[in-house]
């Protein structure tokens, strides 16, 4: 394969590249090795990969190429390279979930996702770096320092999968896996002008993520085209025996519905609570110019009120810090993972606190505490309670505004990308990124964000659709067609208009 072939089929979309394998018009092994390659050449600056997976991934396209060239039936996007966020457990490959104190663990068993990718003859790439535990919106607190968005190497790409989010845009890979507790994949790829999917909670089995929030974390796709995202989610999608709170509804057709680009008589509602105020003037246009494409091609713009909507992120910042209190008390140096021993007093005791201080930074520590405040006797009423009652009336939201609209619509992210170093001492601002994304994760319902454009300064915005739970197929339909509209009007992809980081040499 030449420099030229090479440059040009890792900028193609997953769905193209399975295509072409299937033509017999290149190898996994080749497909592969050229996204190794971009790893080499542009990763050292963007930092999106914690390790990258060379012989594995190899081993696993050579023989996704035997079993071609012998007939087998194989999987639609068998011999496809995809990288997965550090915080899905992956047999025989390091899992840190982006801290410290898990440096060096190697999991004995693979999460029933990687199982899914390893059977269906994915490539694994390599665990793409992560905020700490997934705590974050920028991907500044992980401990092996942050990952640069391939749009502006100074700026995040979001957090807390911007190393997923980054590799996508940077055509190190054609699919991730990211997870989304607050937002965590639609936000990166809002400000990476990639497409990023939140499933509805329990679609995609949670056995073998690395909890921080159970109640509100979800697996999803991250990719470069909707019709991708669609493909990649059907394949980790279905009922896990391992999972309790796995759903068993069979997998939805969603890359048919990506595909029908047909909107006429949707209805779309724009939340009222979410554009405005504290929404970047760009980021608000880019949003509106969208709308307007979707009306032209014979969608129902109504605006709806989801009115508790305004009290989701103080909610979610009581509920989340007290579930990540409670799953990471496990990392206590005693069974795996970091060890620090006192040399004066080594009891357990000492041993627990030393390696919890040396182990967590300064975001997870804050957290527990929080969390271990609002569960604590006395308080427990006062501010987790109050907080599940917030959570009701925001379901109740969702069901009002889905008893007129099919879909909701807002800007995933109330601004483009801020420079490296911008919030990180301003907690109260970095939270403020996951207004617009929360909502979902507290009620449970799917989303999806896809780019709308670009700001004046060249950085990409998203479009962020909702629907109601287990209905993720109308995001594929609205996202599909939304986004084939853009492209007629851009001319092309948004991630073509990217600078020469991402589509020339480094």
């Amino acid at each position: 394969m030449t420099d030229a072939t090479q440059h040009d089929i890792i900028r193609t979309s997953a769905a193209a590249q399975a295509a072409a394998l299937v033509a017999g018009e290149i190898s996994s092994e080749e497909l592969t090795r050229a996204h190794l390659d971009r790893i080499t050449a542009v990763d050292d600056d963007l930092n999106a990969f914690l390790h990258v997976n060379t012989e594995e991934a190899l081993s696993t396209a050579r023989e996704v190429d035997s079993r071609r060239a012998a007939g087998e039936e194989l999987h639609g996007l068998a011999g496809v390279p995809i990288a997965v966020k550090d915080v899905v457990v992956t047999q025989g490959q390091p899992t840190t979930a982006g801290s410290r104190i898990l440096e060096g663990w190697i999991p004995p068993y693979d999460a029933t996702l990687v199982s899914a990718l390893r059977t269906a003859g994915l490539p694994i790439l390599g665990k793409t770096n992560m905020d700490e535990f997934a705590m974050g919106s920028s991907t500044e607190t992980s401990a092996y320092g942050p990952t640069r968005n391939p749009w502006d190497r100074d700026r995040i790409p979001g957090g807390s999968g911007g190393g997923s989010a980054a590799a996508v845009g940077a055509y190190e890979a054609p699919l991730a896996i990211g997870t989304d507790t607050g937002g965590s994949i639609r936000q990166p790829g809002a400000v990476t002008g990639t497409v990023g999917v939140k499933p509805t909670y329990g679609s995609v089995s949670r056995y073998g993520l690395i909890a921080m929030a159970s109640s509100l974390d979800q697996a999803g796709p991250v990719t470069r085209t909707v019709e991708d995202s669609a493909l990649l989610h059907e394949l980790i999608a279905g009922h896990d025996p391992h999972d309790s709170t796995s759903l068993t509804d069979p997998v939805g057709a969603f890359a048919a519905a990506a595909r029908s680009k047909d909107v006429k008589g949707l209805r779309v509602g724009v939340i009222e609570e979410l554009e405005g105020e504290g929404f970047a003037p760009e980021v608000q246009a880019r949003f509106t110019e969208s709308l307007e494409q979707l009306e032209r091609a014979g969608a129902e713009i109504v605006r709806v009120k989801c009115p508790n909507f305004r009290y989701a992120l103080g909610a979610y910042y009581l509920i989340m810090p007290s579930e990540a209190s409670s799953n990471l008390a496990k990392f206590d140096g005693m069974r795996f993972g970091l060890r620090v021993v006192p040399e004066d007093h080594p009891t357990a005791e000492n041993v627990m606190k030393a390696t919890r201080g040396a182990g967590f930074g300064d975001e997870v520590k804050r957290r527990i505490l929080l969390g271990t405040y609002a569960l604590s006797a006395g308080y427990f009423d006062a501010y987790y309670g109050s907080a599940q009652k917030v959570r009701t009336l925001v379901q109740r939201d969702f069901a009002a505004a889905f008893e007129q609209v099919d879909v909701l619509a807002s800007p995933t992210s109330p601004t483009v990308a801020f420079r490296l170093g911008e919030k990180v001492d301003d907690p109260m601002a970095m939270y403020m990124n996951d207004i617009a994304t929360i909502p979902a994760n507290l009620a449970g319902t799917p989303g999806i964000s896809i780019p709308s454009g670009l700001a004046e300064d060249g950085l990409p915005a998203g479009i962020q659709f909702l629907a109601p739970a287990r209905a993720d197929e109308r995001l594929y339909r609205v996202g599909g067609a939304l986004e084939a509209l853009l492209e007629d009007s851009w001319g092309g992809p948004l991630l073509a208009k990217a600078p020469e980081l991402m589509n020339g040499a480094k």
